[in-house]
């Protein structure tokens, strides 16, 4: 993959016009290259969700520039028609919940967006085995999401965000209900999917026991962001 996994440049939204207008994003500038997990961080009300959201493609920004890979998503207007295929095929998601289907076994959980982006039967669920064994839950293909513990849950959410191999993974508040060894655990895993699969992990957090194994940390506070270095501890 050419290009940074993520650049972005002057990123404004601005909610409502006139003397009701609210500026939830004023001024964003971030950079994560491929094989990165930085951490976004903030204050509730900082603006997180919002920038998190402008980032996935599900809220359009104001103003600004969007760059994932070698290509320009957003500039001052969406550069992509088909946003649920960007969504799909561009950007892996984790949230706090694995949101694991239910009625399918763990291997169809994952290959099912390569088989929505229309790739091969065999390929998608080649791509997911290939995943759970880097995950080391490649012995849990069959079973169903309710007979995985929580941290398998998890695991399988990451190899599920990473299946259409995406130039970045947002990650939102992924460590929130784990205990310090099970949240390391995560942290430890999101850093070796990225620099094995060349992504881009961008992890918003509030949690304190991850913060400081990041090298680099995005604060953002009013609407801006301030760039500084993490502690980078090993985990």
């Amino acid at each position: 993959m050419g290009g940074h996994g993520i650049r972005i440049e002057g990123l404004r939204k601005r909610y409502g016009e006139g003397d009701t207008a609210v500026d939830a994003l004023k001024e964003v500038n971030m950079t994560v290259a491929p094989g990165e997990v930085v951490g976004l961080i903030g204050p509730s009300g900082s603006g997180k969700s919002t920038l998190l959201k402008c980032l996935g493609a599900v809220i359009e920004p104001t103003a600004g520039h969007m760059t994932l890979g070698d290509q320009v998503i957003y500039d001052d207007g969406w550069k992509i028609r088909d946003l649920r295929a960007l969504r799909r095929d561009r950007i892996g998601f984790v949230f706090q919940a694995p949101y694991l289907i239910p009625f399918l076994d763990v291997t169809d959980n994952i290959a099912l967006l390569p088989m929505l982006a229309n790739r091969p039967n065999k390929e998608a669920r080649d791509r997911a085995r290939e995943l759970l064994d880097a995950l080391d839950v490649g012995h849990r293909a069959g079973a169903m999401p309710s007979q995985l513990s929580g941290g398998e849950q998890q695991r399988v959410a990451i190899a599920r965000a990473l299946a259409n191999r995406p130039p970045v993974v947002l990650a939102d508040e992924p460590t929130a209900p784990l205990d310090s060894e099970r949240a390391l655990a995560v942290i430890r895993i999101l850093n070796r999917m990225a620099r094995q699969y060349d992504t881009a992990v961008i992890v918003v957090t509030h949690d304190e026991k991850i913060i400081p194994t990041f090298k680099r940390i995005y604060h953002i506070r009013d609407g801006r962001t301030h760039e500084e270095a993490g502690e980078g501890r090993k985990v």
